[in-house]
């Protein structure tokens, strides 16, 4: 159930008039009105939820959050007023927080514990806007600072405001008083020179420069296509470029960094058929070694940074051993990899420092192209795969599911190589497979005492702060301030 949050720019330069006779204000509600029709055609709309902010100060600024009806939503859209200063940072804010609000109680992040693609929650933010200075009571402001102190627990845990299922994009209206004699440029719509652009950038979205209505319209399609689930992640290279194919033709050496070394892209998280829900079975590895007896979490990067070894590789899948496929959206890594017409091999991927011993770690899954060579694909299998896979294969074909000693000492070593919260996965897998008494009973993981203290004390106050958001909204993040200094 995607959520679709509206953040309108209600700032008193939101009262200028185009052309066309209309504010910029009205363009932005009739913008929101038009991408729900068009959405709208869709029969996956029905689960959508629809949130509004705008650029007053905290509370104030949310007119419809989770526990808002459609009706309000409608009600609130036509009733926004432009008379403010351009506080995008502060709203942009309020936006991202309004979203994490149920994660903690949720446990989506799952913190600590590797990130699982199948928990998410995909969420857009659109942000229509004049593209002004940024304005505060504090004065113009010629860069987007998003304020870093917060009232809502747990955001310490992450270091961003936002996570990695959360894409902003921007509708920069730059539609002209007065009507251009000059026809309007065909083809895509380019990105707005403004401080908003990079923080859209960098959660996985884009922003949209508009000179016109046709353009406006142009990008509210492109907008609707954009509403995928899916989450984002770092791709980068680690060792050498991959030799020249030999039946290919002789490629241009190109000396430096290139396109495809480095790509921060989604990966599409499908939901199930039958059940209309996402299923997985291994998680992406934490970017550390986890210490049950550590008191606190380290910080994590809202979007996992994946290492990717260009030697090629045997792609490995075992009978009855569960995997996970993700497709990557095209970029230059996809073109890249593809271009090698090559599916039958694939590329390692690495998590830095998630092994105990080694600084790149221990491969978790493999790139891969496609037999019809369409698209790339991110496999994700147990930790170390490598090594365990074959181990699993000799107990199924060679030891009839009746291990030996040398077997189960092989297999005990691969454990010790395996990040703990991997067990749960594993004791899962081996059920699948029909060995469910590799595992002993009493081998579990979790996180320290004072952690999972931490973690269930963050829940209680979201929580509480749900029950009084469901009671009067406006209110919710005074109150939630108000808490968290008693705390």
């Amino acid at each position: 159930m995607p959520v679709l949050l509206f953040l309108i720019d209600t700032s008193a330069s939101m009262n200028q008039r185009t052309h066309l006779g209309t504010t910029y204000l009205d363009i932005a509600k009739g913008a929101v009105e038009t991408f729900m029709k068009l959405r709208g055609r869709d029969p996956a709309s029905r689960g959508d939820r629809y949130m509004l902010v705008n650029f007053e100060d905290v509370p104030f600024g949310i007119k419809a959050g989770w526990k808002e009806s459609h009706a309000i939503f409608m009600t609130e859209l036509r009733n926004l007023q432009a008379a403010g200063l351009t506080s995008i940072g502060q709203s942009l804010r309020t936006a991202f927080d309004l979203l994490n609000l149920n994660r903690l109680v949720t446990g989506i992040d799952n913190y600590g514990q590797g990130r699982n693609p199948f928990f998410l929650e995909p969420a857009i933010i659109i942000t229509i806007t004049d593209g002004n200075k940024l304005t505060s009571t504090g004065g113009v402001q010629d860069e987007l600072h998003l304020p870093l102190t917060t009232p809502l627990p747990g955001s310490e845990l992450t270091k961003e405001p936002f996570r990695w299922d959360q894409r902003l994009f921007a509708l920069v209206l730059r539609i002209p008083g007065n009507a251009s004699v000059e026809p309007e440029p065909l083809g895509g719509v380019p990105p707005d020179d403004s401080p908003i652009t990079p923080m859209c950038e960098v959660t996985g979205g884009r922003s949209y420069s508009v000179f016109s209505q046709r353009m406006l319209n142009q990008c509210l399609e492109s907008l609707v296509q954009k509403i995928q689930s899916g989450v984002v992640i770092n791709f980068e290279k680690t060792g050498p470029d991959p030799p020249p194919l030999e039946d290919a033709p002789v490629e241009v050496v190109k000396s430096g960094p290139q396109a495809w070394h480095c790509c921060h892209k989604l990966i599409y998280v499908r939901p199930n058929p039958k059940t209309g829900v996402p299923i997985g079975h291994w998680p992406i590895p934490e970017a550390f070694w986890p210490d049950q007896n550590s008191p606190t979490l380290p910080p994590r990067s809202a979007h996992p940074h994946i290492r990717f070894s260009c030697l090629d590789a045997e792609p490995m899948v075992i009978d009855k051993v569960p995997f996970d496929k993700y497709e990557l959206e095209p970029s230059p890594l996809t073109q890249y990899i593809l271009e090698r017409k090559s599916p039958h091999t694939c590329w390692q991927v690495f998590v830095c420092n998630s092994a105990k011993y080694s600084d790149l770690g221990q491969p978790f899954g493999y790139l891969k192209a496609s037999t019809a060579l369409n698209c790339v694909n991110l496999f994700v299998m147990p930790y170390n795969y490598p090594v365990l896979l074959p181990l699993l294969d000799d107990l199924i074909k060679v030891h009839k599911f009746k291990p030996t000693i040398k077997w189960r000492q092989s297999f005990e070593n691969y454990l010790k190589t395996m990040p703990p919260y991997y067990i749960g996965s594993l004791r899962k897998a081996l059920r699948i497979m029909g060995a469910p008494n590799l595992l002993a009973d009493n081998m579990e993981y979790g996180l320290s005492y004072s952690v999972v203290s931490y973690l269930k004390k963050l829940s209680q106050q979201v929580r509480s702060w749900d029950v009084l958001s469901s009671n009067n909204p406006p209110e919710v993040f005074i109150k939630m301030k108000f808490v968290w200094v008693l705390v």
